[in-house]
């Protein structure tokens, strides 16, 4: 019996074709699959600029640097997300802090956020937890009162849109998000291996992102300071670092495989949202089982599919049901330990447990389900029995 991961990539003979001619091509690194990828994302979000690099966690990373963030400002997010959500903060000496979450949606609470808020908050991260948005328009008028820039940490969320106001947006392209982060790691929507990309429709912003995606380093004639140099002096070995920089480049073949996936991401998307529906119906009877709910159900990319179960009530831990799925060849995942239990942020900041009790109270009971489109129907079937032969 196969094991069914909570999470896996899909790559098919196309995916291999890409890459086996990227590899046979001239470029291992920064090479024209790079700005062929980022045009073909451009393209896809509407977006005026999208810039590739190896990973989300440096996406994050470079929109602090970026927006100007600086030692000692505040920068909020949410607990209920991956580490580098919050790190991404501490990485350029600011200070990570938390607002609590929505108890239905899980994301950031808008007022929570509120509540959290001063002069000294430089930025807001919200997170679009499991491929669904927090509420942006709201976020981002409570952020932008404070001057603070709304970086949108979108690594669960390619594909995903919303409405507001009778209109449609996709995120990583609507008025709320001054940056917005995606992640390309194999559990994701669309994979380049490890990698990620920033899109963002700021211009300054876009040529921060670039300068500091590559060392710092500029090229072109026409950006050249040149420190007392004459024109004769710019040869075509000539460079320039001018400002401190990173290695945050992704290579050629990884954009490569990032342009056969974007191809197929809008079924994977669709299939994503039939398991959702198929899980929801044969679940929804069960006692102590909470399915995820979703503002917009056919508008979200579901990167996770996230139960709620009260394991106190069905007498079981939330090991003991890990572990009898994983019996049944079923994998299973929590989504997340809240960031502020965390020892180096309880060391660090003096965050302590109840200090987010929406957060602690969802992590006590959440409990995620294998959800990718490389599972067939049959498989989907074998999740649901098992599971409510567990949980039962």
């Amino acid at each position: 019996m196969a094991f069914l991961p909570y999470g896996r990539q899909f790559i098919d003979a196309a995916d291999l074709q890409a890459v086996n001619e990227s590899l046979q091509g001239d470029y291992l690194t920064t090479g024209p699959e790079v700005e062929r990828f980022e045009k073909d994302l451009a393209d896809f979000l509407g977006v005026k600029h999208a810039i590739a690099v190896n990973s989300c966690t440096s996406a994050l990373h470079i929109a602090m640097l970026a927006a100007g963030v600086k030692t000692g400002e505040r920068v909020i997010t949410t607990p209920n997300t991956f580490l580098a959500s919050a790190n991404c903060a501490a990485y350029v000496g600011a200070r990570p802090d938390f607002a609590d979450i929505d108890p239905r949606t899980f994301n950031l609470s808008a007022p929570a956020l509120e509540k959290k808020m001063g002069s000294d908050v430089r930025a807001v991260v919200a997170v679009d937890f499991a491929g669904q948005t927090p509420d942006m328009p709201r976020i981002a008028e409570i952020a932008r009162r404070q001057g603070a820039v709304v970086i949108e940490d979108a690594c669960h969320a390619i594909g995903t849109e919303f409405e507001e106001q009778g209109k449609r947006y996709r995120v990583g392209n609507h008025p709320w998000a001054d940056i917005s982060a995606f992640s390309f790691h194999p559990v994701k929507t669309m994979t380049t291996g490890e990698g990620g990309f920033l899109a963002t429709n700021n211009d300054d912003y876009a040529a921060a992102s670039r300068l500091i995606r590559s060392h710092g380093v500029v090229r072109s004639a026409e950006t050249f300071q040149g420190l007392g140099r004459g024109a004769e002096e710019f040869g075509p070995w000539y460079y320039e670092m001018q400002s401190l920089g990173y290695n945050f480049r992704i290579t050629d073949f990884q954009c490569a495989l990032g342009r056969s996936q974007l191809k197929k991401l809008p079924g994977f998307i669709r299939r994503r949202q039939e398991i959702v529906a198929a899980y929801n119906e044969a679940f929804c009877d069960l006692p102590h089982f909470k399915t995820p709910h979703a503002h917009w159900p056919t508008l979200t990319s579901w990167h996770l599919y996230v139960a709620q179960i009260d394991f106190k009530a069905i007498g079981k831990t939330r090991s003991v049901v890990m572990q009898a799925l994983r019996d049944q060849g079923i994998g299973t995942q929590v989504h997340y330990i809240p960031v502020h239990l965390q020892p180096y942020y309880r060391q660090t900041y003096g965050t302590k447990p109840g200090d987010y009790p929406v957060a602690e109270a969802y992590y006590d009971r959440c409990l995620s389900l294998p959800l990718y489109p490389g599972l067939t129907n049959e498989d989907v079937q074998r999740v649901i029995k098992a599971v409510r032969d567990v949980v039962k």
